[in-house]
């Protein structure tokens, strides 16, 4: 009996002190998931102004193919070598070009030669021969291209993150605007911009931001990549930025339905917030451009612009005092609705940016 009892007394002390053990375990894993998640919050610098993209193609752009008038009649060398719009040229026989004037000086000192030219069209890379022809007018070889190295636009700064020192703008990508083709980034730069006016959007007309840049001695930035998310750039002038208060990331998991607000300016170079409202959260296995949906609901903001706006893109998106994500896209049959980009999806591209320091400045021009 006494035996039993000693017995008893001991399994109940291992269980206590087995349930003491899994609960020290359980308090210490709980201590130490905390201390990760205290960890891996990442401390961004809010953006929302609006900025001027300058950045040179990775080649240059074909924008035009047209006809040429020679001895033999009028001909177009360009589309009969199978060249299309939105095909961006890299290499002329074996040579890199990135400006326009290189590809008028290479066609005009080749003369009636064939030449050999490498081509990215969408994903697809591809090898054209074509011959110039001399054009009686201008007495001069050409191929009947209109070709451009650079592109200029409007957009709104996301995020400014110190650990990597870059800069997130847009939350999409620069496409070729009829073929749709996603840009390769040359050379580039993320230049101040005054908002001077803004074209109200209505159902079925997108509105627009208008503005000048200006700073080019000062950018941003310089551009680094471009990529179905968004524009990076490495840092260069963060005078901007001086008094801005850090924000902590919130993670996709974090984002829910319901009030939240945008960063954005409308009006000279000041920041504003407008109310917005998360509608649907759409939690992808795949990053995506389009990972909420949005509605204005700031009567001020409405009033001012009918919604979102091209130039919009990029504007910052806060809920529970955390950046979520960034506005994309705007829909057009309905400006006050549209589409956000995680903030998450972001910084991972902007941790994928190359640490290089090229500038420069490029002229567009044509070459025929």
């Amino acid at each position: 009996m006494k035996k039993n009892i000693r017995k008893s007394v001991v399994l109940f002390c291992l269980v206590l002190l087995a349930i003491g053990g899994i609960g020290f375990c359980i308090d210490h894993y709980r201590d130490a998931r905390e201390a990760v998640q205290v960890v891996s919050e990442r401390v961004l610098i809010p953006g929302g102004q609006s900025v001027g993209i300058k950045m040179n193609v990775k080649g240059v752009l074909v924008v035009g193919l047209e006809e040429i008038e020679t001895a033999d009649g009028i001909v177009s060398p360009g589309y009969a070598a199978g060249l299309q719009i939105g095909d961006i040229i890299t290499k002329i026989d074996g040579a890199a070009v990135s400006y326009a004037a290189e590809v008028s000086d290479i066609i005009r000192t080749a003369g009636a030669r064939d030449l050999s030219m490498e081509v990215m069209r969408k994903e697809e890379k591809l090898t054209l021969t074509v011959r110039p022809v001399k054009d009686t007018l201008s007495d001069s070889y050409k191929i009947g291209l209109w070709v451009k190295e650079k592109i200029a636009g409007i957009g709104t700064l996301t995020f400014y993150d110190p650990r990597t020192n870059t800069f997130a703008a847009l939350g999409h990508g620069i496409y070729e605007s009829q073929t749709g083709t996603l840009l390769g980034a040359g050379e580039g730069q993320l230049l101040p911009t005054e908002v001077k006016s803004i074209k109200e959007g209505t159902v079925g007309k997108p509105g627009e931001i208008r503005g000048v840049f200006y700073g080019s001695e000062k950018p941003f930035g310089t551009v680094k990549k471009n990529s179905s998310f968004g524009i990076y750039a490495k840092g260069t002038s963060l005078e901007a930025f001086s008094d801005a208060e850090p924000i902590v990331m919130g993670h996709r998991e974090q984002v829910e339905k319901g009030k939240a607000y945008i960063l954005t300016t409308i009006d000279g170079d000041r920041v504003e917030k407008f109310d917005i409202e998360i509608n649907k959260v759409n939690r992808q296995d795949k990053p995506d451009s389009k990972s909420m949906e949005i509605t204005v609901t700031d009567s001020r903001l409405l009033a001012y612009s009918g919604g979102i706006v091209q130039g919009m893109s990029g504007s910052p998106i806060l809920q529970n005092g955390r950046l979520v994500g960034a506005v994309t896209h705007v829909l057009v049959n309905d400006p006050t609705r549209g589409y956000g980009i995680f903030a998450q999806t972001m910084l991972k591209q902007a941790r994928a940016v190359e640490k290089t320091d090229d500038t420069a400045h490029t002229q567009t021009q044509s070459a025929k």
